[in-house]
């Protein structure tokens, strides 16, 4: 009699089992509706991902435009190194064309007819050599001022005296006592000149 009743509460306690489960079906058997848990929402990941590509873009950007002005900043210190790395040289070798134009006009224009042959051509020879050595310098940028007869430049320029002159316009240089020179576009050495005043304004 007991047997019995145990098999029919074993038999019973299957089906309850199975009838729990069907009442209540497992979480692992149906999607859920909702994200889980701790995870971003895509639009919100999707977002985030542009403003770090945006980001790293103008990144990219600001660092090609420094190397850009790197590169460019090089290339003029080598070309300013080209063109000006001889401005010391070249500045006392100016002396020497002084030297070769004082010795060329050292001998007054009437006393050149009267020169001997090897005067004359020694006189000649100066004024070749000092054309050449200019024309030496002109490769390397040097070039001279020319300022007779220009208007004062406080750059170019650089004023000894004044002379007296109603004619030609106030401020003009009338003498030029010394060679002026330039190198490249800085200026090398000024010109060192007389300028008119009691003229006309230019």
């Amino acid at each position: 009699m007991s047997d019995q009743s145990n098999a029919g509460n074993n038999a019973e306690t299957p089906r309850k089992g199975a009838e729990e489960n069907a009442a209540h079906p497992s979480s692992l058997s149906q999607p859920s509706a909702e994200a889980p848990i701790g995870e971003p929402e895509p639009f919100t990941e999707l977002e985030n991902l542009y403003q770090e590509n945006a980001g790293l873009k103008d990144k990219l950007l600001r660092a090609m435009a420094e190397a850009e002005n790197v590169r460019r900043r090089a290339e003029k210190e080598v070309a300013d190194a080209k063109l000006y790395g001889v401005t010391s040289l070249a500045r006392e070798m100016l002396a020497f064309v002084d030297n070769l134009r004082r010795a060329a006009e050292s001998v007054p224009a009437e006393a050149r007819a009267a020169l001997d042959p090897v005067a004359a051509t020694l006189l000649d020879g100066i004024g070749v050599i000092e054309r050449d050595f200019l024309s030496r310098l002109a490769r390397y940028g040097v070039k001279p001022i020319e300022a007779l007869g220009a208007k004062f430049d406080p750059n170019l320029h650089e004023a000894l005296y004044e002379m007296p002159d109603e004619i030609k316009p106030a401020g003009t240089v009338a003498q030029v006592m010394e060679q002026g020179y330039t190198i490249g576009e800085r200026v090398l050495r000024p010109a060192k000149v007389g300028v008119t005043r009691g003229g006309p304004k230019a």
